[in-house]
């Protein structure tokens, strides 16, 4: 009787974590930007309510992932953790507001960490702050970096971050000519020149990164497109 019993409250908390999830508002996706050929492509995400596996995408964003609500503190596993009241305190961990409802999680390498060989930052995308058509840049160079991007001029100091509005006025091609300075350089050296694609339900991420043996760095793009979620039809 007493096994029964244990057994039923282990599936009636079970369900509820994941009812909670469905009801849940709030979401993130994954990034592993400039992961090394070692690294892991999934690892074990808690929230301190639940624990699941999720991808670490190097080239795209991840699935969208939902979590709990209120202030929470992510952490990574290498390893599934089955109590989530005894993990490490040194695992990888990024502590979220409970204004924060939809943000990018993005990860980068670690090695020295013995739980998860990454570490975490977390990027705030919430609607009222990052709105479909804009693009959120980052800047993770020491470089300046600046331009037109459609009907937007761009520019950015060394290690910045900035969000442009949409850079056209329909959906299409629009033109990119970006250039950047090297620290105590005031010369231009052209950097992109080319045409993008403007989608109006689209947020989209770039990241200006360094590149190791070049003194040109690299622009990494990562659109956000979302389906809307379809209204329940009447019986």
């Amino acid at each position: 009787m007493l096994r029964l019993l244990f057994l039923c409250t282990v599936a009636f908390s079970l369900m509820a974590n994941v009812l909670a999830a469905e009801k849940s508002t709030r979401s993130c996706r994954i990034i592993f930007l400039e992961a090394p050929d070692d690294a892991p492509e999934k690892i074990f995400l808690s929230d301190g309510v639940s624990m699941r596996e999720v991808e670490l995408p190097r080239m795209n964003l991840s699935d969208i992932y939902p979590l709990a609500e209120g202030d929470i503190t992510l952490r990574m596993f290498s390893q599934k953790i089955t109590d989530l009241a005894a993990v490490p305190t040194s695992a990888p961990s990024a502590t979220i507001g409970a204004d924060v409802k939809d943000f990018y999680l993005l990860v980068s390498t670690d090695p020295a960490n013995k739980i998860a060989p990454v570490k975490m930052s977390v990027i705030n995308a919430n609607a009222a702050n990052f709105k479909k058509g804009q693009m959120l840049w980052f800047n993770l160079t020491k470089n300046k970096v600046g331009g037109r991007v459609g009907e937007r001029d761009l520019a950015m100091d060394a290690n910045s971050k900035t969000i442009l509005d949409a850079p056209s006025r329909k959906n299409g091609d629009y033109n990119v000519n970006l250039t950047f300075r090297m620290p105590g350089d005031e010369r231009l050296f052209p950097l992109c020149e080319t045409k993008w694609q403007f989608d109006d339900r689209t947020r989209n991420i770039y990241f200006i990164i360094p590149v190791a043996g070049s003194r040109s760095p690299r622009i990494l793009g990562f659109p956000d497109y979302r389906e809307e979620p379809k209204e329940a039809k009447e019986p």
